[in-house]
């Protein structure tokens, strides 16, 4: 095939496929992290499209952003949650709009009055200096105070709001054409984000019984579970809660105790894990798959990384502590903390697979570095934001294997991990794990059908083997078939060692080859690059030649493109800035993250 490359591994062992059996054979990409003008701190912020426009455009169509440019998305996605903050839901956007359907307040006057004098989204971008942008931006800034004040709401209020939420996810779901999911943000703060998008598998029948639960309910996110466990026991309802922004959470999201500053549990383990199957790993307030101070060995860790290395401290254990607090916040040290807190609690609390998503603010869910319309309104598109907003990433969507494109079929692939998350190209990625794949395997014509005749899938254990044998893995990626070559295939193994540490290897196990040396081909100047290096297609079947059986494990594939232009490249060529600081990126290596394949020895194995 042209421009594909197969890289092989040496035989693990005989086994047949079964080619009648039936798996998911559809991959779907969707965003789980859209919020619209009905989050207060969106609205603030200059937004106010509503989930309707969320819907139109997740779905192709072409819309009015806030900022005044019409948009449409370069292919529609397959599924949407909207999930708007519970915390004031659709209060500002009424405090802005209509504020005497409120309760007559000193918040509603202070806040109302506040609103009808605020400078507009389309005047801040389109503002003549940078001076005038940066004192629009303050402006809204300072409105994003309102969403936290107290507006003496009552349920009669959030009934009215949430029904007519529910009511536009319903109009837009077409099952095995487009899903709409009924959901909404829980915003823990406990100090730092522990926040999770809660994602209902149910239609307006149950959804509809309940109201959200926001931080003004609980800030403990056990109380959530708590609430999930209810609307499952008393309704008869599914739901998951998806946490995010780990590499924000200032090391509570991982934490070794709970919220009460308690070691965690055997029963919270096992709650944790029954609510919370899936982890947002990316997304535009930056990646949280590891960070370069916890993976100094990874060459590709420090990718779009929020927050830099941890301070020095002024002795040895505060730099130990700083240490524990990032490895607390990312995702492929949080796999590693599970796997010890699985032998010493019989649950492992951090099992968990993995999707992006974008958190969009304006209610696009667009994660192309060509078509960035940023995470707030203030953050569209202008000739001053590259400078000052470069931190935010394009970035990200959640890839999941289902038999169609339904509720039912969706959520439960959510529920058994078999997911992956990507910054924004849609690559589509296989990978299993088994004990019996072979070189040749990587040439088979359906590697789906081999792959679970032979094998699990991403999200998977792997079961013990009955004899002395390694195991063995099948993987295979194909590029967005309108985006960039792939560069490589790695998995990345981590273990909890029979001394009692947390260990990680990453493996190249399939190199795209560099024609005439070439490692990339972007041009700044025009923000363009060419496929004349990497590979449209990397498949491969690779074997663990550090395998040890009395040790648990897991691994995860991380494919990754060729260098592009990032977003903000795209901008100073668009915009015809002139040159932006040194520290500015102007290229990246966008890429995807599999759930991972879990290795657990047998009782008699462990050391």
């Amino acid at each position: 095939m042209a421009n594909t490359t197969n890289v092989h591994a040496s035989p693990a062992g005989d086994g047949v496929a079964d080619s009648d059996l039936a798996f998911p054979a559809q991959v779907f990409f969707g965003d789980t992290h859209v919020h619209t003008s009905l989050s207060g701190d969106a609205f603030a912020l200059g937004t106010r499209l509503l989930p309707e426009d969320a819907y139109q455009f997740a779905k192709g169509k072409k819309i009015r952003a806030t900022g005044g440019s019409t948009v449409r998305l370069h292919r529609p996605l397959d599924f949407l949650l909207v999930a708007d903050h519970a915390e004031n839901l659709g209060v500002l956007r009424h405090l802005g709009n209509d504020p005497r359907v409120l309760p007559d307040t000193p918040a509603r006057e202070r806040w109302s009055a506040y609103f009808a004098d605020l400078i507009s989204l389309v005047d801040v971008l389109n503002a003549p200096s940078v001076e005038v942008f940066n004192e629009g931006n303050a402006a809204l800034g300072t409105a994003k105070s309102a969403w936290q004040a107290d507006y003496a709401i009552d349920d009669n209020f959030h009934q009215l709001i949430w029904d007519d939420v529910i009511a536009t996810a319903e109009r837009h779901n077409e099952p095995g054409v487009f899903t709409t999911f009924v959901g909404f943000e829980w915003s823990g703060r406990a100090p730092n984000m522990i926040h999770r998008n809660v994602l209902f598998a149910d239609g307006p029948d149950i959804t509809s019984k309940v109201l959200p639960f926001s931080r003004f309910d609980s800030d403990n996110v056990e109380d959530l579970w708590n609430y999930l466990a209810n609307y499952r026991d008393n309704l008869g309802g599914e739901a998951i809660a998806i946490p995010h922004n780990a590499n924000l959470s200032g090391g509570l999201m991982f934490s070794p105790s709970d919220q009460n500053g308690l070691p965690l549990s055997r029963q919270y383990a096992q709650i944790r894990s029954e609510w919370e199957p899936i982890l947002e790993v990316t997304q535009i307030k930056g990646d949280s798959e590891t960070h370069p101070a916890i993976s100094p060995n990874d060459g590709f860790a420090d990718f779009e990384t929020w927050g830099g290395a941890p301070a020095k401290g002024k002795s040895s254990k505060q730099d130990a502590d700083a240490l524990d607090w990032v490895r607390q916040s990312y995702a492929r040290s949080a796999l590693q903390l599970g796997l010890k807190h699985g032998v010493e609690l019989g649950v492992n609390p951090f099992k968990f697979g993995v999707i992006g998503s974008t958190d969009t603010h304006t209610a696009l869910a667009t994660a192309d570095e060509n078509a960035f319309w940023g995470k707030m309104g203030l953050n569209e598109p202008s000739r001053y934001r590259a400078e000052s907003q470069w931190i935010f990433s394009a970035s990200g969507y959640a890839a999941v294997w289902a038999e169609e494109n339904t509720r039912e079929s969706l959520f439960r692939a959510l529920k058994r991990k078999e997911t992956y998350a990507t910054t924004g190209p849609r690559i589509h990625v296989r990978f299993f794990g088994g004990w019996k794949f072979r070189s040749i395997d990587a040439d088979h014509p359906n590697i789906a059908a081999l792959g679970y005749g032979k094998g699990v899938p991403m999200g998977g254990d792997l079961s013990t083997p009955s004899e002395p044998t390694v195991p063995t893995f099948l993987a295979s990626a194909a590029k967005d078939v309108d985006g960039a070559n792939l560069d490589r295939m790695q998995i990345v193994k981590g273990w909890f060692g029979a001394d009692g540490t947390i260990a990680e290897k990453v493996y190249d196990v399939a190199v795209a080859p560099r024609p005439n040396g070439v490692e990339s081909t972007v041009n700044v100047d025009n923000a363009s690059y060419t496929n004349d290096i990497g590979a449209a297609i990397l498949t491969t079947v690779w074997r663990d030649p550090d395998f040890d059986r009395s040790i648990p494990s897991f691994y995860y594939l991380r494919v990754i493109e060729i260098p592009t232009p990032r977003w903000t490249a795209y901008d100073v060529d668009f915009f015809g800035l002139d040159k932006l600081p040194e520290d500015v990126p102007l290229v990246v290596q966008d890429r995807a993250y599999t759930s991972p394949i879990w290795y657990t020895p047998a009782p008699l194995d462990m050391n």
